[in-house]
Parts: structure tokens; C-alpha cells; sequence
């Protein structure tokens, strides 16, 4: 038996975007493992690291004046605030993934989102959704690490975050993480079969019809 026919193709940048507690980083795990065609964007953020968290794994840990300079030598794509602190993603990083025809998973919000979409317009941009506003209560309360004050600010830019659903391409709910994460992943295989990302179509075409 023949071996599958290889063609080469650009990387694409792949959002995924969603309310805190939506599950958008749970699904994100589950698209990442077991795929090797695909990598996380690693940000940088002025947020103080977390327990447990491994800098230049998670995020790359920056302090305010470090984020300045960053956005004064243009080396984001985008950045944004989210709750009081920033988020980038780095040029360098994303742009060297994407040259090697990797993909690169984004876990961005609708902020960094649009301008994205101004800097690269091809990009493939999921939103998820929770199944009500009070399993997103549920869960964000569920994590135990919030006080009702915190919780309550989350509720309400849920509510500003999710009016932005329309201008992505694809929109998945999720009530069951499996079946979301499934469906994510089938956005993903489609997109890469795209004509326009598959730079070896037309020679292979060419040489099919002489």
C-alpha cells in the first residue's frame, strides 16, 4: 500500500475564547494532548504567578515596566486588560510556530481576539459558551477560590464577554467538556484541509492533470 500523499501547509492560529469558568482552558488540554501539530501560545501577563505555575510554561511572568517595553518594541500580536492585569501574545513566539507549519492554540478574549483578527484575518475563532449562567455561578463558585465579591465581578463581565459571541466563526456550548472538546477538535481537522492552507495542493493538481 502506497503511503498517504504529504502536502505541505501554513500553520493557523487557532482562538478559543469563553467567559471565566466556561471550561475554554479544560478544553484546550484535551485539543492539545495528543496532537503534535499543535501548541500552545505561551502569554506574557503582569498577573503574579500562581502556585504551581512554571514561567515560560504557563506565562511568561513580566512586571508592569518589563509589559511597557514589550508594546513599545511592537513584539505583541495583541494584548489586552483582563481583570486589572495584562495579557500579550508574543510575535516571535507564534510567528516561528506558524513559519515551521505548526499551529498555534490561542486562549484569548474577544479584546485580543479582534485585534488579531486585524493583524492575521486568517484565523479560525471559536467561542465557548456554559449552558446557563447559573452552571457558570456553579462552577466559578465550585473552584473555591473566589470570595462572593470576586465572584460577582466575573458574573458581570460573563454577561459583557458573552454579547460577543457573534463575531466569531464558530460558536460551541459547553455542557459536556468530552463532547465540546470533540467538536473543537473537528473545527480543528477541517480548517486544516482548507485549499488556501494547503500550499502544495496546486502542484500536486498540476501534476494530476498534466
Amino acid at each position: 500500500m502506497a503511503d498517504p500523499i504529504q502536502l505541505e501547509r501554513r500553520g493557523l492560529l487557532y482562538v478559543l475564547s469563553s467567559p471565566s469558568g466556561a471550561g475554554k482552558s479544560t478544553i484546550a488540554r484535551m485539543l492539545l494532548a495528543g496532537d503534535d501539530e499543535i501548541s500552545l501560545s505561551v502569554s506574557a501577563t503582569t498577573r503574579p504567578i500562581r502556585e504551581g505555575e512554571v514561567d515560560g510554561q504557563h506565562y511568561h511572568f513580566v512586571d508592569n515596566d518589563a509589559f511597557d517595553r514589550l508594546v513599545a518594541d511592537e513584539a505583541f500580536l495583541e494584548w489586552a486588560h483582563v481583570f486589572d492585569r495584562r495579557y500579550g501574545t508574543l510575535k516571535a513566539e507564534v510567528n516561528k510556530s506558524l513559519d515551521s507549519g505548526r499551529d498555534v492554540l490561542l486562549d484569548i478574549d474577544w479584546q485580543g481576539t479582534q485585534q488579531l483578527k486585524q493583524v492575521d484575518p486568517d484565523i479560525v475563532r471559536v467561542f465557548v459558551l456554559p449552558p446557563s449562567m447559573a452552571e457558570l455561578e456553579r462552577r466559578l463558585r465550585g473552584r473555591g477560590t473566589d470570595s462572593d465579591d470576586v465572584i460577582a465581578g466575573r458574573m458581570e463581565r460573563a454577561a459583557a464577554e458573552i454579547s460577543h459571541w457573534a463575531e466569531y466563526d464558530y460558536v460551541l456550548i459547553n455542557d459536556d467538556a468530552d463532547r465540546c472538546a470533540g467538536r473543537a477538535r473537528a473545527i480543528l481537522q477541517a480548517e486544516r484541509l482548507r485549499r488556501n492552507r494547503r500550499t502544495g495542493l496546486v502542484d500536486f493538481v498540476r501534476g494530476l492533470t498534466g
